[in-house]
């Protein structure tokens, strides 16, 4: 009986030997898929795509990012931004939509406008917004318009009554798109005068008379905030519909001046992409857990103390945009009814 016993007691310790083991093989493969999203970007390389050419905002926005991500990716990889400008960042989203790897090691950055142009039907976008990983954004700019302190319009009332000669850009730059909205939709009397490439063009045209003002990103006034301080440039209004950080509370956002529900879809369709700041994604088909590490590191990114103090000392805007907020966009912008993207496609027909 006592051998039996003990042959008893022994079966038993095997069995629950052998049921531990099979419990932990079964509980292998999550934990190797686990262990693989973190260890994965060990000595490996990302590459970040940037859509636009060096030394602009959004190309400045990606070395940025780069020099902070990495640090807070497990296994923290080195991250090289190759720029990608052709068709203004049409190529890049294409190429990180149908050519870059899957497998979590190419990271795309191209227009905020980008959703919008594919809605309206762009010949060369071959990328479908909706199917992109969205991984977060950096900075909300907001547009504004300015006027030199001379000029007959002194409010945004007076715009509805009085001539405003201001700086264009042509067709599809923000310097036209601005006032040309505003014109169709609420019948703003913006004259726009084109050929100015940007706000060092316009600002010298405002100090010599030749034009009134400009509209544009208030970012780009960076280098002209004493002419606002001295009262010298006004900002008259912004286009965005929510409250903009850092803006002096008294300028009215344009949407105060949106009479109808039309009026209030075609302002959104067009300016809410300012909402997408600098965005960055994943390739469709990124498996889910890597598309959440990469998510979480750019959340930390935003709250890094060393990340914050050099952007302030740079002026980067750093400000985070979670993804689930460019997906919500995305999902907005899919719902606009066609007979609207019509009257956009006829009016700005390439925003960017």
């Amino acid at each position: 009986m006592a051998r039996m016993g003990g042959t008893l007691v022994g079966a038993r310790l095997v069995g629950a030997r052998l049921g531990l083991l099979v419990a932990a093989l079964c509980l292998a493969p999550t934990g190797a898929v686990a262990q693989g999203a973190t260890d994965f970007y060990r000595g490996k390389q990302i590459r970040l795509i940037s859509g636009h050419p060096v030394g602009g905002d959004y190309d400045l926005g990606a070395r940025f990012l780069a020099k902070h991500l990495s640090r807070h990716i497990p296994g923290q990889p080195a991250i090289v931004v190759q720029n990608m400008p052709a068709a203004a960042s049409v190529v890049a989203a294409n190429f990180v939509y149908n050519q870059a790897p899957r497998d979590g090691t190419v990271i795309g950055s191209f227009s905020r406008n980008f959703a919008s142009q594919a809605l309206m039907g762009q010949l060369n976008i071959e990328a479908d917004p909706r199917r992109f990983n969205w991984l977060g954004g950096y900075s909300l700019p907001s547009r504004v318009c300015v006027n030199w302190h001379t000029a007959p319009v002194q409010t945004v009332e007076d715009l509805f009554s009085r001539e405003l000669i201001i700086a264009g850009g042509g067709a599809t730059s923000s310097l036209s798109i601005v006032p040309t909205v505003l014109n169709h939709v609420l019948g703003t009397k913006f004259r726009v005068v084109e050929g100015y490439k940007g706000i060092r063009d316009a600002a010298l045209a405002i100090e010599r008379g030749e034009v009134q003002g400009v509209c544009m990103s208030y970012a780009q006034f960076n280098d002209y905030q004493h002419l606002i301080r001295e009262g010298k440039l006004r900002i008259l209004l912004h286009a965005e519909e929510a409250s903009v950080p850092g803006m002096p509370p008294e300028v009215p956002s344009i949407y105060k001046f949106a009479k109808t529900d039309d009026q209030r879809l075609f302002l959104r369709f067009v300016f809410s992409s300012a909402e997408f700041g600098r965005p960055y994604v994943f390739p469709p088909e990124v498996s889910p857990e890597r598309v959440a590490l990469m998510r979480q590191a750019f959340a930390d990114v935003a709250k890094d103390p060393q990340m914050l103090d050099e952007a302030e000392k740079a002026n980067i805007d750093m400000t985070y945009i979670v993804p689930a907020r460019l997906e919500e966009l995305i999902e907005n912008l899919y719902r606009t009814p066609p007979n609207l993207i019509d009257a956009v496609r006829k009016l700005v027909p390439n925003l960017q």
